[in-house]
């Protein structure tokens, strides 16, 4: 299947590293320009945006601060002259005994994985709406259907980006399409540093397809759903997964 999305502006936030990264080289290999977000890590950032070629740029703003969300979405904006394509991608990741978890620490993953969703779609809609017309992709988990012991701001808020995706797209179909991508186990740098090797390989084995998942192949579950075969799609999550969680 050919994708072409040559003319198409994008904004993934959170890209620098990891399946953010996979996707952002996934849509300007179809032919996007994206606007690469990140939170102190300008030379990963750099670095995609090289892979990527003009125009990419890269962004670095914390996408749980209304304020660094609006200077955001006004620096896209003006590079772009538009915005088609949304990617939420941003996340942090406790691993922690639910008794244990503060405060704080709560209402830091819920920021940067769920209200930083709300503050992204809130700041892109207008102009899509203006437009008639754009895609929201929101990164989910299928741990936002499963739940797991010591995960629990994190699927809480996974489990919410998967709401508010269907909430999202009954409101504003069918100007704009809004849908989410909930991946299984992948190899990225964030797993690995939340799992010791033994539980990633215990992992692989617990997955009919025997193996984590590809960055790559997250990121190509992403770019169809922002091309035009995917323009019957509202309020869909899917979920790459390699046979882990079956629906």
């Amino acid at each position: 299947m050919q994708i072409d999305l040559a003319g198409r502006r994008a904004l993934v936030t959170g890209a620098a590293t990891g399946i953010g990264r996979a996707i952002a080289l996934g849509l300007a290999r179809a032919g996007a320009a994206v606007a690469v977000n990140h939170l102190g890590r300008g030379a990963e950032a750099q670095a995609v945006v090289a892979a990527c070629g003009a125009p990419s740029i890269a962004i670095e703003a914390d996408v749980s601060q209304a304020g660094e969300v609006e200077r955001l979405f006004a620096t896209t904006l003006a590079s772009f002259g538009g915005l088609d394509i949304l990617v939420n991608n941003a996340a942090v990741v406790l691993v922690k005994p639910f008794l244990d978890i503060t405060e704080d620490e709560w209402d830091h993953v819920l920021a940067t994985n769920l209200k930083s969703v709300f503050l992204c779609c809130r700041a892109a809609l207008p102009t899509m709406l203006a437009a008639q017309g754009g895609c929201i992709i929101n990164i989910a988990s299928e741990l936002g259907y499963l739940g797991r012991a010591q995960y629990a701001p994190y699927t809480a808020a996974k489990g919410g980006v998967i709401t508010l995706t269907r909430s999202l797209a009954r409101e504003f179909a069918p100007a704009v399409r809004v849908n989410a991508v909930a991946p299984g186990p992948t190899d990225t740098p964030m797993l690995r540093s939340e799992l010791a090797l033994t539980d990633a390989l215990a992992a692989e084995t617990a997955i009919p397809a025997g193996r984590l998942g590809r960055p790559e192949e997250i990121a190509a579950t992403v770019v169809f759903l922002a091309s035009g075969h995917a323009a019957f799609y509202h309020g869909e999550t899917l979920s790459p997964n390699g046979g882990a969680l079956m629906r």
